[in-house]
């Protein structure tokens, strides 16, 4: 019956599904990406920090190495030399530890940003089933992830060893060459393989990215009753409702306001109402109406009229009937005829335009 259910599942996952997984916690996550990030940061404090560094715990340990007899070790100042040596040993490595954590965290954040999914967290009796843990720990997914770490490993030890082998031809060398000479070809070496190691981390954390949303997408499509069932569920919500009034409301005042500029008059109250009409006299029977509003709109109607030269007429008694009687988009009904004639009459006469 699962396998019917999933040769079902058809269609990409809307973006309701979606927004629903990620507030579980289910998102598609990349361990490569974090490792790749936590590497690079790893390699930056090595080229950038390292040499720095060294000095730091060098002009520290050589005050012990020099002058031993002036550090108290008895029990009353082997306390406050302990302080001295770890505040000391934070002064070091603070900077590189928030550096390395930055990266850490920018792992996560930069494949799905915050994610807060307090139901991760929440203690379920289903997981200490020892049962379903066993099952688990042999399903396909962790099979999957096994034979990749073997792989990753067994690539990144070769590309490595490609890379370094050549560094050691000269390695019997060493010990008949200056110290200060040996140290800066270990580190040459050092900063060489991180390159060659975060290249290839990069290259894998690509890799698995892009594989890890193809399965997630995958596990998170659905059939078509399901996407059926979605809609007719959000249908009846009362906010997504109300929400797409208000967006057919903003874009039924966008045309109108894009109607205003082809209007004849605009007839107001003078500020509640305000009744944009068009006549076409070889076209139309009767003027109509391209816009109306009340209050707001009917202010931002007479703005429109200004801005593109359409006569405005106060006609407070028209300006209440038509707002009324008649909806955009329709003719002025028989009853309003007369009032209205003479509107466009006096508005063709100041336009130099004809009525037939």
């Amino acid at each position: 019956m699962s396998e019917e259910d999933d040769s079902q599942k058809t269609e990409d996952p809307t973006g309701k599904k979606l927004e629903d997984a990620r507030k579980k916690g289910q998102v598609p996550v990349s361990k490569e990406v974090g490792n790749f990030m936590l590497l690079f940061g790893g390699a930056l404090v090595m080229t950038m920090m390292a040499p720095d560094m060294a000095r730091s715990v060098r002009d520290m340990s050589v005050g012990f190495i020099e002058h031993p007899h002036m550090y108290d070790v008895s029990r009353a100042g082997l306390p406050l030399l302990m302080k001295e040596v770890m505040l000391g040993m934070l002064y070091v490595l603070g900077i590189p530890f928030v550096i390395l954590m930055f990266f850490a965290a920018g792992g996560h954040l930069m494949q799905n940003g915050i994610v807060v999914a307090l139901e991760r967290i929440s203690p379920k009796p289903e997981k200490l089933n020892p049962l379903k843990g066993l099952k688990n720990l042999f399903s396909m997914k962790n099979m999957v992830e096994f034979v990749k770490n073997i792989s990753k490993i067994v690539l990144v030890g070769a590309v490595l060893g490609f890379v370094i082998v050549p560094e050691l031809m000269d390695v019997e060398l060493y010990p008949q060459i200056p110290v200060e000479l040996m140290l800066e070809r270990l580190y040459d070496m050092i900063v060489i393989l991180m390159i060659a190691a975060v290249s290839l981390t990069a290259v894998i954390a690509g890799l698995d990215l892009a594989y890890q949303r193809y399965e997630f997408t995958k596990q998170m499509k659905m059939s078509m009753q399901e996407i059926k069932d979605e809609y007719k569920q959000t249908e009846g919500s009362p906010e997504i409702k109300a929400k797409v009034r208000q967006i057919r409301m903003q874009r039924a005042q966008q045309r109108m306001m894009q109607n205003v500029p082809t209007a004849d008059v605009v007839i107001t109250n003078p500020t509640h109402y305000a009744v944009a009409l068009k006549y076409d006299v070889g076209a139309m029977e009767a003027p109509m109406c391209v816009a109306k509003g009340q209050d707001n709109i009917a202010l931002k109607i007479r703005e429109v009229a200004e801005e593109n030269n359409v006569m405005i007429m106060e006609n407070p008694p028209v300006a209440r009937a038509l707002f009324a009687t008649v909806e955009v988009d329709q003719e002025v009904p028989p009853e309003h005829y007369k009032a209205v004639a003479e509107i466009i009459s006096f508005v063709f006469r100041q336009r130099g335009k004809k009525l037939g």
